[in-house]
């Protein structure tokens, strides 16, 4: 079973928040967002229930700082954003080696996105250049917002092999070492002369 919950700062303390509406109002001049909420999204298992909730606010929230919800508010616009697949979480990795530690067992499967809440007035472009702005592509994706069966990735294997022939005619085999060789010289030979000839060679060699 996977379990899901949403942590989100507290008011006053979202300074993360708030400085991603300032730089949406600013730097990609977006007057209609009106207030930006961000939540880290933990998805995990391969625990007990009763450890998941253990955790809840000793892993992954601080009752002093943060607020721990098992689903998202209404919103005008919102998006979730996910490391790429292989890409190395931190989050995720430190949350499951804590809840490994306290319960003296084997390592949970936790997955970790960050989920942005938007409201105002905003267009379908506008929210294209938000989500650019964003999701850095090298190394995140927008990831999906329904809760999954299982957190197990499972990967085609291939059954069957392309097999390459090395079969090769004399003639053509010879035709192709002499033009690579042709090749070495013209790309050493600082002569325009020897240039000149080396090219006339190559396309005779190819006939």
């Amino acid at each position: 079973m996977v379990y899901r919950i949403f942590v989100e700062k507290k008011p006053g303390l979202d300074n993360e928040a708030r400085a991603i509406r300032n730089d949406i109002n600013e730097l990609l001049q977006i007057k209609g967002v009106e207030k930006v909420r961000l939540f880290n999204r933990y998805d995990v298992e391969d625990l007990a229930q009763d450890l998941f909730e253990y955790s809840v606010n000793t892993v992954f929230a601080e009752p002093q700082l943060d607020i721990v919800t098992k689903e998202l508010p209404e919103a005008d616009c919102i998006f979730a954003v996910e490391p790429l697949p292989g890409q190395f979480d931190q989050r995720a990795s430190s949350a499951a080696e804590c809840i490994q530690i306290i319960s003296k067992g084997e390592r949970p499967t936790v997955k970790t996105a960050k989920v942005y809440a938007l409201y105002g007035k905003i267009s379908e472009e506008e929210l294209a250049a938000i989500k650019k702005y964003v999701i850095n592509a090298v190394e995140s994706r927008e990831a999906a917002m329904q809760l999954p069966e299982t957190l197990a990735v499972h990967y085609d294997i291939p059954t069957t092999l392309l097999k390459v022939s090395s079969t090769l005619q004399k003639n053509s085999l010879h035709s192709s070492s002499r033009t690579e060789a042709l090749l070495w010289t013209l790309l050493t030979s600082s002569s325009v002369r020897n240039i000149s000839s080396v090219k006339t060679e190559i396309r005779l060699s190819q006939k």
